[in-house]
């Protein structure tokens, strides 16, 4: 009984801000006749509005995010073309992270430079680990095989450094840039405003999710190494 507590707590730590998240963005999906425009029209309203007029909005099928080397704010097509909170809340989001990149905004800049390592890193570690069953059998040395173990496992581990310098970044856009965006500009009416926060916030925790996801993989394969 304690173990099967112990699966549906970690599985709950592990998925539920995602779950979370998905049903938020659901939630407060549906169209609103009293917005002027769609998500991807404020999105190219507000980029314009701060003269980022060479950062492009484009559709983005797998997943709304910004391009910091492409310069491109990419939403979903619902949110490109809907009219709902959900759409004007995650287009701001997004053009908060184009608004990081145009002054310099220090965690941004470390992420991208951690991602493209991390990408190529983990390419890397999953390599490694394939061949660690050839390499201890050819070698027969334990040493030679603990290290190429360890070798994979920071690779892997990269990827989990990646994500937790995200959620900051993450979480300035939605409630250092979006959230007052859409206040000052009164872009949003104040009944909406707590619905407004739970979807930025449900942007942000979006990455929360993946972060634990990366932990929980790089505890497990410690714990392998250990036995």
């Amino acid at each position: 009984m304690p173990l099967i507590l112990l699966l549906v707590f970690l599985l709950l730590l592990l998925f539920g801000p995602q779950w979370w998240a998905k049903a938020v963005l659901r939630r407060h999906s549906r169209p609103r006749p009293d917005y002027p425009g769609t998500g991807g029209e404020f999105a190219r309203h507000l980029l314009d509005k701060f003269e980022l007029h060479t950062v492009r909005v484009e559709v983005a099928p797998q997943g709304d995010h910004y391009d910091p080397q492409a310069k491109v704010v990419r939403l979903t097509p619902d949110n490109l073309d809907g009219k709902s909170l959900t759409a004007v809340a995650v287009a701001a989001h997004e053009v908060g992270h184009a608004l990081q990149d145009h002054l310099g905004y220090g965690p941004l800049r470390w992420r991208s430079r951690l991602v493209l390592l991390a990408q190529r890193a983990e390419k890397m570690g999953v390599g490694v680990m394939m061949v660690l069953p050839l390499v201890a059998l050819v070698t027969r040395s334990p040493v030679a095989g603990g290290a190429t173990f360890l070798v994979g496992l920071i690779s892997i581990a990269t990827m989990a450094v990646v994500h937790l310098v995200t959620l900051p970044v993450e979480l300035d856009a939605s409630f250092g840039r979006a959230l007052p965006l859409l206040k000052a500009g009164r872009y949003i009416d104040e009944k909406d405003e707590r619905a407004a926060r739970q979807i930025l916030r449900a942007c942000a925790l979006t990455y929360l999710a993946a972060s634990l996801a990366s932990l929980f993989n790089v505890w497990r394969w410690l714990r392998l190494w250990r036995r």
